[in-house]
């Protein structure tokens, strides 16, 4: 939605704040932050303000989240000397970034690889397929067990 958004809008329109992390790490918390304060602060000032101008907001953050992206990735290329870069799942078919890359792309010389549209999509078909399967098996698991965001290595 918002990369359909941001075709219509203004990416000048919002001044958001690029993160600065160190090394080739990201997060994108204070940027979520500055957004959710900046409509706060427009809708006190104008309650219709997302509807009025949600298009320039989705261009805004669009251009802030490609730029953070392809700022670690230029970044990431120059430590490892990377040339050739892909880009796959669901954020491959943002618009910004797909033009960003190559643009990138054409600037530093890598070969780029961007997946057709109807391949670029999250993992969560993955996942629910995943979950289908293990549903069939009777795989299943008591309340006992907690869920873990990385592997134990």
């Amino acid at each position: 939605m918002i990369d359909k958004h941001a075709q219509n809008g203004n990416p000048e329109a919002f001044k958001l704040p690029e993160p600065q992390i160190p090394d080739l790490n990201f997060s994108f918390s204070g940027l979520k932050t500055a957004i959710l304060y900046l409509v706060q602060g427009e809708l006190k000032k104008d309650p219709r303000f997302l509807e009025e101008r949600m298009d320039d907001l989705c261009a805004s953050v669009q251009r802030r989240i490609v730029s953070i992206l392809l700022n670690k990735l230029k970044k990431a290329a120059k430590e490892t000397g990377v040339k050739e870069i892909a880009i796959a799942g669901g954020v491959s078919a943002n618009s910004g970034l797909r033009k960003g890359l190559l643009e990138m792309g054409e600037k530093y010389g890598w070969k780029v690889f961007i997946p057709k549209f109807e391949y670029c999509t999250d993992n969560a078909a993955m996942i629910a397929i995943a979950g289908y399967q293990k549903f069939l098996k009777k795989d299943f698991v008591g309340q006992d067990i907690a869920p873990l965001a990385r592997m134990n290595v």
